[in-house]
């Protein structure tokens, strides 16, 4: 069976020379961001309406959701460089927070008056004037700072038949997704797929995709045009996405604008006490997952 653009096809595929790749070829280098779960809460009284008092209690979650995140980069990132660390804590502390979803949201007649709780899942963007101070490839080569990938591939300008593939790099442990979009608007999940559910990689190591032991290809096929690439990258597993499985490929039946939504609504949960990672925030510690994505455009064409 044949796919748009980008099929993925059963078998071996041979070692390449990432390390060549990596130093020959542009890299895309991801964008950073935190996500958690905060909750506001806000009192109606004799000053507020119904509406107002709504909307100060997602500012007061907003407000603690960047709490969360500027407190954890602070206690996490343990880089010699005072100045930098400091970027970094200060581009979170004056981040832009999004909302991802609302968890629960509720009315309640208390001693105070009529109450609003609501909670959020949230993603905290760094301000940008801020992290654009900081040297990427620094953070790259540093499993404290926040998680960074770069994302790049053997060929921007693939022709019809050509085989493609991708590679991945992060400066500590991370889960990836793959979104291949063909010039057609239809997007595949390269990674996970029906052949290759294994997705954590490991930090400061280069991976291949396909790779080695992989038993698909990555080949170009009609429609032709501007492409994209994208990696979604997270310290937790990444929420989940409707797809149809073609045989070795996953169609993405996700409206395009909410696959991003839906893949940074993370599998966040505390760990037991007493489990093997040692490094672990207490049970009652706000839960912050680091998230990154980078995305490599291409330029496919028919065959000469």
């Amino acid at each position: 069976m044949r796919f748009r653009s980008l099929i993925i096809v059963l078998t071996f595929r041979r070692w390449l020379a990432a390390c060549l790749v990596f130093f020959c070829l542009p890299l895309a280098v991801a964008d950073s961001s935190s996500i958690t779960e905060a909750e506001g809460y806000s009192c109606m009284g004799v000053d507020y309406s119904r509406k107002e008092t709504e909307n100060l209690a997602l500012q007061d979650a907003k407000r603690k959701a960047v709490e969360f995140s500027s407190s954890h980069i602070e206690s996490t990132t343990v880089m010699e460089n005072f100045a930098l660390k400091q970027d970094l804590v200060e581009a979170f502390a004056r981040a832009d927070v999004k909302v991802i979803d609302i968890i629960t949201a509720n009315w309640q007649d208390t001693d105070q008056g009529d109450c609003y709780t609501i909670r959020i899942q949230a993603e905290v963007v760094p301000a940008k004037e801020r992290i654009e101070r900081v040297n990427p490839d620094i953070l790259l080569a540093d499993p404290s700072a926040p998680l960074t990938v770069k994302l790049w591939v053997s060929n921007e300008s693939p022709s019809e038949g050509d085989g493609l593939k991708a590679y991945l790099l992060g400066n500590k442990p991370f889960f990836g997704r793959l979104v291949y979009k063909d010039a057609g608007g239809t997007q595949y999940q390269v990674l996970p797929n029906p052949y290759r559910s294994d997705v954590y990689f490991q930090g400061g190591v280069i991976y291949e995709v396909p790779g080695g032991n992989d038993r698909f290809d990555l080949t170009i096929t009609p429609p032709f045009g501007e492409e994209q690439l994208t990696l979604y990258a997270s310290t937790a597993p990444l929420g989940d996405l409707d797809s149809t499985n073609l045989g070795p490929v996953l169609e993405i039946q996700t409206a395009p604008e909410e696959v991003a939504r839906k893949t940074r609504g993370l599998k966040i949960k505390a760990r037991p006490q007493g489990g093997s990672d040692s490094s672990a925030a207490p049970s009652d510690a706000p839960l912050v997952s680091e998230f990154a994505e980078s995305m490599v455009a291409l330029t496919t064409s028919p065959a000469n």
